[in-house]
């Protein structure tokens, strides 16, 4: 764990005084892991897009499709 000092305008601290409850630092730490979670998820989103652009990787991909599916035994 590490403690940290941060400034906060009035308006946030008043919504952090209402909703934050009695364990303010709980709340925070909920709020940035869905901040993190998000953050993560548009870039997973970007990297699929990028991929999905990439035509020489499309048609790599589509060889090793072919490739797996031959019938061979693993």
């Amino acid at each position: 764990m590490y403690r940290t000092t941060i400034t906060l305008d009035e308006d946030a601290y008043a919504f952090l005084q209402a909703q934050g409850t009695k364990n303010r630092s709980r709340f925070i730490n909920t709020l940035l892991r869905k901040e993190q979670q998000a953050t993560l998820a548009q870039q997973l989103y970007a990297a699929n897009l990028e991929e999905a652009a990439d035509t020489a990787y499309q048609q790599n991909l589509s060889a090793w499709d072919t490739t797996l599916s031959d019938g061979l035994a693993q």
